[in-house]
Parts: C-alpha cells; sequence; structure tokens
C-alpha cells in the first residue's frame, strides 16, 4: 500500500480570531493568515488546521455555528477564504477546517424552525423532550456548566445542550439531518480543503434512553459522559459519513474524542473499518487535573504521562494512528504547564517539542508554541473572554470559593491562556487596533522577529523537527520502547527500525540528572547526535549527565 501523505506531515493550528489582524478591527482575519503564510511555510508544516471561521454569533468563539456554508463576517468572504486555499496550495500547504456537528448555534435556521412548532419538519434535527415545570428531562450536567437541558417556552419543551444553551445538540438518529451535514461537508471539500478536524465526533450518538448520570460529590448535576460519549450508533455514523463523503477524497481526518481508550481508538483509526485517520485522545492532558473536572490542579506526574504516552504508542502501532499534541485552543500553554516559563522557558519548550515530535503520529503545533508562548495572569475576571471559564467563574463564586483560589485554576488550565493574541513583534504586531482579548505583556521579548532573528530561537528546533519528520522513516514507521519508566524525572524511549535505533532523553526537571548509559542501551560514544537542546551531551563514561529540562536524541546504526 501507498504510504498516506499525512503519516509525515506535520500541522499548524491556527485560531483565526487571535492569529493576525489585517483590518485593524482587533479580530483576526484571513486576509492576516494570507499575510503571514511564509511564516507558516518557513516552520515547514504542511497542513494548516483552522479553528471554525463559518457564520456564527460567536458564543462560543465560533463553536456555535449559525450557517455552515457561510463566512464569519469579521473574517472576511467566501472571496478571502478561496484565495487562502489557493496561496496556501502555492506553498504546498493544505487548508483542514473544523468539522462542528454535534451542535449548532441556537441561531441556525435548523433550530429556529424546530423550536417553531412541535409538527416542524425540522423538529427532529434537534434533541426534545418533554418535562416537568423545573425538571428536566435527565440530570445530565452541562460541560459548560449547569444543566444540559434548556427550557423553550415556544413548545413548553426541552431541549439538550451538552455545551452552551445557545448550542442545541444535534439529532444524528434523523437521516435528512445526516445528509445535510455531509452535503456541507461536500461543499468544503468541493473547494479544495484538505481535510476535517472533527470537533468533539464522537458526542454525535446518544443512548436514547437518555438515563440520569451519577452526581459525583460536590457536583450539582449528573455525569451523562457514558450515555453520550462513544455511544451506541458512533461508528456506524462514522462508516456512513466516509462511505458517502470522505472516501471520495484524498484527505486528513481527525476526531477529536474525549474519553475515548485505546481500545476505541483502535476501532475508530483502523483503516480497514473506514472511520478517521487518528483521534485526539484527552487522557495526557487530563493527568494534571483532580478526578472529576479539570480545574482541580494536580501536579503532573511524569510517570504517568510516560506510562500513559506508552500506552497509546503500543496500542495503535501497526493498528491505526496517533495524533501528537501538547497545546490547542481549549488547553494552556505547554511550557508553562509540563515546563519552566520563566528561567528555562527556552530550554524546557525545547525539549517539550523534542520530547514530542520523536514519537510516532501526526504532530500538531498551536500557533505561538514554536514561540514558547506562555499563559497568562489576567488582574480581573472582567479582561477573560472564555465562555467556560466565566461560567465557571460564576458558579464557584456562587459556592463561596474565594476569588483568589477560582483564579489560581484560571491561570493555570483556562483556555484564554491559548487565546490571546499572537505574539509578531516587541509591540504585538497583532493588529492597528484595540485586540478583542488583550495581548501577553511579556510580548516584548517574546515574539516572532526575535524568534526569526536568532537561530538558537525555539523555532528554528520546531523547523528542524518537521524537517525530521519528513525524511526519518524512523520517526514514520519504527517502534517505541519506554526506558527507565519508573524514574520521576527523566523521559527516555527508543525508536527502533531494522537499520538503526534513536535513543530519546528528556528531563522535566530543573535539577540535573544522573543516568547511567547501560540502562537507556547507550554502551559507546558512537552515536550520531539528531538534535539537542544543549549544544554536545555530556557523557563522561558510564555515565550521562542531564542537565535542567536537557532534551537531546542519539542514533546508533543497528549491530555496532
Amino acid at each position: 500500500m501507498v504510504e498516506p501523505w499525512w503519516k509525515r506531515s506535520v500541522v499548524y493550528q491556527v485560531y483565526p480570531r487571535s492569529f493576525m489582524d489585517a483590518s485593524g478591527d482587533g479580530i483576526g482575519d484571513l486576509q492576516g493568515i494570507i499575510s503571514k503564510l511564509d511564516y507558516i511555510e518557513k516552520l515547514g508544516v504542511d497542513v494548516i488546521w483552522l479553528s471554525p471561521i463559518y457564520d456564527s454569533p460567536n458564543d462560543d468563539n465560533g463553536y456555535d455555528i449559525r450557517n455552515y456554508m457561510a463566512i464569519m463576517k469579521e473574517f472576511g468572504t467566501m472571496e478571502d477564504f478561496e484565495q487562502l486555499i489557493d496561496e496556501a496550495k502555492q506553498r504546498g500547504i493544505r487548508i483542514v477546517m473544523d468539522l462542528v456537528v454535534n451542535h449548532t448555534s441556537d441561531e441556525h435556521t435548523w433550530f429556529v424552525e424546530s423550536r417553531s412548532s412541535k409538527d416542524s419538519t425540522y423538529r427532529d434535527y434537534y434533541i426534545w423532550r418533554e418535562g416537568e415545570e423545573e425538571n428536566p428531562p435527565n440530570n445530565w450536567s452541562s460541560i459548560f456548566s449547569g444543566s444540559a437541558w434548556e427550557k423553550d417556552n415556544t413548545t413548553n419543551s426541552y431541549y439538550l445542550h451538552l455545551f452552551s444553551k445557545k448550542q442545541p445538540d444535534l439529532n444524528w438518529e434523523h437521516e435528512p439531518l445526516r445528509h445535510e451535514i455531509f452535503d456541507t461537508m461536500k461543499f468544503w471539500l468541493d473547494k479544495g480543503i484538505g481535510g476535517f478536524r472533527m470537533d468533539v465526533i464522537n458526542f454525535i450518538s446518544k443512548n436514547e434512553q437518555l438515563p440520569d448520570g451519577m452526581i459525583h460529590p460536590e457536583q450539582m448535576f449528573g455525569d451523562g459522559s457514558p450515555y453520550f460519549i462513544n455511544g451506541p450508533k458512533i461508528h456506524t455514523y462514522l462508516r456512513e459519513m466516509n462511505e458517502k463523503v470522505l472516501s471520495k477524497y484524498d484527505v486528513i481526518t481527525v476526531g477529536e474524542m474525549p474519553g475515548a481508550s485505546t481500545e476505541d481508538a483502535q476501532i475508530y483509526t483502523d483503516p480497514i473499518n473506514q472511520e478517521v485517520n487518528m483521534i485526539f485522545t484527552f487522557e495526557h492532558m487530563n493527568l494534571d487535573s483532580g478526578p472529576y473536572e479539570k480545574w482541580d490542579i494536580q501536579p503532573l506526574n511524569l510517570v504517568a504521562l510516560k506510562r500513559n504516552l506508552e500506552k497509546w504508542q503500543h496500542a495503535l502501532h501497526q493498528v491505526g494512528w496517533n495524533s501528537l499534541y501538547w497545546n490547542n485552543h481549549d488547553q494552556p500553554r505547554i511550557v508553562s504547564r509540563f515546563g519552566d516559563d520563566d528561567k528555562y522557558r527556552e530550554v524546557s519548550a525545547k525539549m517539550l517539542a523534542i520530547c514530542l515530535h520523536m514519537l510516532q503520529g501526526t504532530p500538531y503545533i498551536y500557533q505561538g508554541e514554536e514561540l514558547g508562548m506562555t499563559n497568562v495572569k489576567f488582574d480581573t475576571i472582567d479582561d477573560y473572554r472564555d465562555i467556560e471559564t466565566l461560567n465557571m467563574y460564576k458558579e464557584k463564586r456562587q459556592k463561596g470559593i474565594a476569588h483568589v483560589e477560582i483564579m489560581a485554576s484560571i491561570y493555570a488550565k483556562g483556555r484564554d491562556n491559548a487565546r490571546t493574541p499572537m505574539q509578531w513583534s516587541s509591540d504585538g504586531g497583532f493588529t492597528a487596533g484595540t485586540p478583542w482579548i488583550q495581548m501577553n505583556p511579556n510580548t516584548s521579548n517574546i515574539n516572532a522577529e526575535q524568534a526569526l532573528a536568532d537561530h538558537s530561537s525555539i523555532f528554528y528546533t520546531y523547523q528542524k523537527l518537521i524537517h525530521l519528520r519528513k525524511e526519518s522513516d524512523i520517526l514514520t514507521n519504527g517502534s517505541f520502547q519506554l526506558l527507565i519508566p519508573d524514574h520521576p524525572h527523566l523521559f527516555v524511549y527508543k525508536r527502533q527500525s531494522e537499520e538503526e535505533e534513536w535513543i530519546i532523553v528528556t528531563n522535566f526537571s530543573a535539577h540535573k540528572e544522573q543516568l547511567e548509559c547501560e540502562l537507556c542501551g547507550v554502551q559507546n560514544s558512537n552515536g550520531k547526535i539528531i538534535i539537542a537542546n544543549y549544544e554536545t551531551p555530556n557523557i563522561n563514561g558510564d555515565i550521562i549527565e542531564v542537565r535542567p529540562y536537557e532534551a537531546f536524541v542519539l542514533a546508533f546504526e543497528r549491530g555496532k
């Protein structure tokens, strides 16, 4: 079989609202992205994934879609989008769009019609249930806090919204609805896009009985996730989508799938099943949270992270395919999370990049990650824009939780950490106007202009990693072996092919660590340095001294 093109590709995620503003209104736009294509090309990626650019009232920053076949006016026009596809193509870059089909905006024509009457032809496009006064159909919690049900007075019925009440869930049981979605996908694919990232796609099949969920300690509502995550017909729907649409195009598909296990992923990504190419797992991103919510901050247990990534590497090797990521629009900045965003910001950002990009799978880089952009600490809740953050703050304050305690959680885990504007120059460079959300004040010393001028910068580490992905077969097809699995600070692993083996050594601490060469298979000094974030690994006899946040890759020919 011919190897799919996306197995050697690297994806760069653009959050359009915060990437580059060409119009001066403070909001990033399509012409802004076009103006920075040379920058993205220089980085070396093959794919740009755009967070939603569709017409939207923006309750959830574009993930509430009002019209699937129109561009949000703030971002530009359809002509702008077609120009973006064309200019990206000239640079060998494909454009991937966000497919948001678990829910729409409540301003979408389908929902306006659906709520107008119980007899509407669009009624079954959404999930409606009867309920008693002040007593919804079940106890499910919305992911954005509060009940997952909203009473609609027009028909005196409740509709399901797993996210905001302005994001009613679509009813995938209804065949006409599925056909409309498939037509929408074809509309964009026929314009020449390179595929879809599918938003919470494993939520689209619900248990029709809609049973109550378990209520966890300190929670007001029930956990409905067992009844909508990886639901009863999810594989049927994805295979139908592939048969009717995706199989007719040479594109990349990645499903965002919270709660999917490795066993689930094997089914979703095995090419025999014709569902999706890869999924986004959340397990490694939940390891620094408590058991019931992400705002319960816990220190990272590196051993748990290593074991988790090992599990995914083994489960999908020669079965399906992994996606690799530290950051996206929903996650805080990784250098502030698993690295050190102060004294060791540059070296720890490079370490995290090397650690991830040496794994098997398709790497995803989120805008600004290649600069080592950090989390932000706004002074007041009024400076935040994310609906999830604002709802959580309000709910916890009503419970009497102190402002300072809540803000500490937001500083660590809030989604706006990823959404502050891209830092192009020392004075910002994002907009000539007032940005829709404040810039991180550290743009004066963390920005693209400085990074491009400094050939030892984080940017060029990412550039080299992308080049290695394209050129090194061992990264695409080699096996994975975790070494010294129980070490609390060192993440060391081996990639192996028939011809060579690479030893990847990374230090997740600010302390020097001693590593015995024998433990990681380094038995001589004949290894070739593939990439490193210090000048040269410090190997003294049988001991490697691993410096704070150090990372390096040594390559050895097999049998030598």
